[in-house]
């Protein structure tokens, strides 16, 4: 047996896994579910909801799995009706601190407290007290920031500290008072990149531009590749009634689901009135509209034209990072060969 391998042994099913493996990292390999709220591959691990708990055949109280790391010969249990009581209970006081206004959340059918309160049958909820209320509307442009949906699950804060390196917001204050706010609870001004909200599991964090578009029902999804830079991000465009309500992208692709303020709220552009839709040609001081055959033939003559008279330097050529690589080795070849000018640019900067 390779010493950096462990043998564990979840809810009957042996396996092996690399040194230093966690609980919860281990019961995926293996395709078995535990339930978390606070928990992010991508991001360190936090252990704030609890809701990953597991029995470790040994212990003498349940353990979080997400920090818990693989001992060799480790026998683990993710469900027992122990178990399962203690999550029902986490939700219920989650819940007894939570507006329940999943009628008009914007995250209603997308919202990951709402599913597990689906799965345990939460109707009602018996805590009964105080909850936490607040009134300040947050005034920035993009993201609307409803904190009473806040649970506290710090992946807000760890993505805008560890994969964006801004730390644009953090916890304030303890205990009830606690909550994730800018420095002294100003307005959010950072550079709305909306990566909180991509992770934020319940509609405390959304963007403003989706409000009242649409949820779940009627939306199809398509998936594109975002054309403000070179870096090719892949998007997801959410559609309804033809017309893009939101964007989002998806983990398994090249940018791994984050995304730039471009790429995530930079959308409007599709459905705006001033967007071309055909060539035009400047006649007399004023545009009018052509077909693309019309179009090219003006442009050829007019570069043979300059190319005669002026030399093949007096033309230079400035493409686009928003095509694509054989788009871009095409026109640079065009250029070089046909043009005969090695004046070639292009906008692949920031």
């Amino acid at each position: 047996m390779d010493s950096n391998m462990l043998k564990i042994t979840i809810n009957g099913v042996a396996s092996e896994v690399p040194n230093g493996t966690t609980i919860l990292e281990a019961a995926k390999l293996l395709d078995i579910h535990i339930p978390t709220l606070c928990h992010h591959p991508k991001l360190s691990v936090f252990g704030g909801c609890r809701l990953c708990i597991v029995e470790v055949k040994g212990g003498k109280r349940p353990v979080i799995s997400c920090a818990t790391p693989v001992a060799d010969g480790m026998e683990v249990k993710t469900s027992t009706p122990r178990i399962e009581e203690i999550r029902k209970t986490i939700i219920e006081l989650i819940l007894s601190d939570h507006p329940n206004d999943c009628m008009i959340c914007e995250k209603a059918g997308d919202c990951t407290l709402q599913e597990l309160a689906y799965f345990y049958g939460i109707r009602e909820n018996r805590f009964a007290g105080e909850r936490r209320t607040y009134d300040k509307k947050d005034n920035n442009p993009f993201i609307e920031r409803d904190m009473e949906k806040c649970i506290l699950c710090g992946k807000c804060v760890s993505i805008c500290d560890e994969i964006q390196g801004v730390g644009a917001i953090d916890f304030s204050y303890r205990g009830f008072n606690a909550k994730v706010c800018p420095p002294f609870e100003k307005d959010l001004n950072c550079e709305f990149c909306g990566q909180c909200v991509s992770v934020c599991p319940t509609g405390a964090l959304t963007g403003k531009m989706w409000s009242y578009k649409g949820r779940q029902k009627d939306v199809r999804e398509v998936d594109t590749i975002c054309p403000y830079c070179g870096c090719g991000c892949s998007l997801t465009l959410h559609v309804r009634q033809n017309k893009v309500i939101r964007v989002s992208s998806k983990e398994n692709t090249i940018n791994e689901g984050w995304l730039c303020p471009k790429g995530r709220f930079g959308y409007s552009f599709i459905d705006s009135p001033e967007r071309l839709k055909t060539p035009l040609i400047k006649e007399n001081g004023k545009f009018r509209e052509a077909t693309w055959d019309e179009a090219l033939d003006l442009i050829a003559s007019k570069l043979k034209k300059i190319r005669s008279k002026h030399g093949p330097d007096s033309i230079g050529g400035l493409s686009s990072a928003r095509c694509t690589n054989e788009e871009n080795y095409i026109f640079q070849k065009f250029i070089r060969a046909a043009i005969g000018t090695n004046n070639v640019d292009h906008c692949a900067r920031y």
